[in-house]
């Protein structure tokens, strides 16, 4: 009877993440916003609750759905509109991100007295922009920004989450490895990008070709090989030492603008498993989250996200783009898009498993800087591309 119940709610949780799409989107309100109160409303069975607080479980329940997620937007993403934007792009993950980190990290640690390193861990932890939160504002939106500014802040958000989790891995083991030579990080650092370059696109490429070519008997085994792919193409990229999150995007991008079979069918069934997987994190977030929690963390996180929003990601989008011929205007708007989401949520999870202290203050002050991202950013994207004269109509 209890599972049936639990049926009951998940059949009714997902039906009712379909409609309420369709009347958010209307009124501007990110999707997204509505799963994090379902999340943190839900009276949770014991069953759920003792499941749910099994913290390797749901990491890995997480990193799975982060894998969907991060291929399905390699996938939908256009090499073509993103060669004018590449170098600004990657510029963003990349130098952006750790900007940013360390910005927090290093304010955090001198206005509320944290840990340096726990304060740097946390500044990784919401360093980088979220590719399903920006890929599904801009779809339920139907917003169209000038200047390539929609198909740049996809590329950034599609790549800035392996730049982010090799700073949380690093900073993990710096806090329970004291004694780790610098030295061993830098080696594991430029070890996990170019491997998971490396292992991203010869992957892709063999996939697509496999993906081109083979007959098989059922049309509804071609999302199942595609689906494999992304599993494989993370794994594989792991297991050898690389960045999986990496790898599963080169591959994903490198499928997705190649002519594989029933092509269309496939980039349907992986938008929505997409969408299953951002219910199912939001949800997640919530139902681990004990409410009562969230106020002695309320007032740093504020602070946090106020430092996030109008310090720290203007300063590394405007020393990200120095180099580049960007406007003021794209600059402002770049800045204001740097919204938070599905990553810093599976991010949360890795000082939980590996047991570092504060983990669950970590955990809540994620919580509440996410959903003030995605409630007051998301929201008011399409306006601020308004504001600034970018929207494409």
């Amino acid at each position: 009877m209890e599972h049936n119940l639990i049926f009951l709610a998940i059949g009714l949780l997902l039906i009712g993440s379909v409609f309420l799409s369709r009347f958010t989107s209307k009124i501007g309100i990110p999707t997204l916003v509505v799963f994090l109160i379902i999340g943190i409303s839900l009276d949770t069975s014991n069953l759920i609750s003792s499941t749910v607080h099994n913290y390797e479980l749901v990491q890995t329940i997480s990193i799975f759905a982060l894998i969907m997620i991060m291929f399905s937007g390699g996938l939908d993403t256009e090499v073509k509109l993103m060669k004018p934007i590449v170098k600004p792009g990657l510029s963003l993950s990349t130098v952006g991100v750790v900007i940013t980190a360390f910005i927090i990290g290093i304010v955090v640690h001198l206005m509320l007295g944290l840990d340096l390193m726990l304060s740097l861990l946390l500044g990784s932890i919401i360093s980088s922009t979220d590719a399903a939160a920006v890929f599904s504002i801009f779809k339920t939106q139907n917003m169209k920004i000038k200047n390539n500014l929609d198909s740049m802040l996809e590329l950034e958000s599609g790549t800035n989450d392996p730049m982010a989790y090799i700073l949380v891995i690093s900073f993990i083991e710096l806090i329970t490895v004291p004694n780790l030579a610098i030295s061993t990080l830098v080696i594991h650092f430029i070890q996990s990008l170019v491997l998971g370059t490396i292992f991203g696109f010869v992957l892709g490429k063999f996939f697509a070709k496999i993906l081109a070519k083979i007959h098989l008997a059922v049309d509804g085994l071609y999302p199942v090989l595609l689906l494999s792919t992304a599993i494989l193409s993370f794994s594989v990229s792991e297991f050898v030492g690389g960045n999986g999150f990496l790898a599963v995007y080169l591959a994903a991008l490198i499928i997705g603008n190649s002519n594989i079979k029933n092509k269309e069918s496939q980039m349907s069934f992986f938008e929505g498993f997409a969408w299953l997987m951002q219910v199912a994190l939001f949800i997640l977030l919530g139902v681990f989250t004990t409410p009562s929690e969230l106020f002695s963390v309320f007032i740093p996180a504020v602070f946090i996200s106020i430092l996030i929003i109008f310090v720290a990601r203007p300063i590394a989008v405007l020393i990200s783009l120095a180099p580049f011929n960007v406007d003021v205007n794209s600059k402002a708007f770049v800045s204001w898009a740097g919204i938070k989401g599905a990553v810093p949520i599976v991010f949360a999870f890795y000082p939980l498993v590996y047991q570092i202290p504060g983990a669950n203050l970590m955990f809540n002050i994620v919580l509440v800087t996410t959903c003030i991202s995605v409630l007051l950013q998301g929201s008011t994207l399409k306006f601020m591309a308004k504001r600034f004269n970018l929207l494409d109509d």
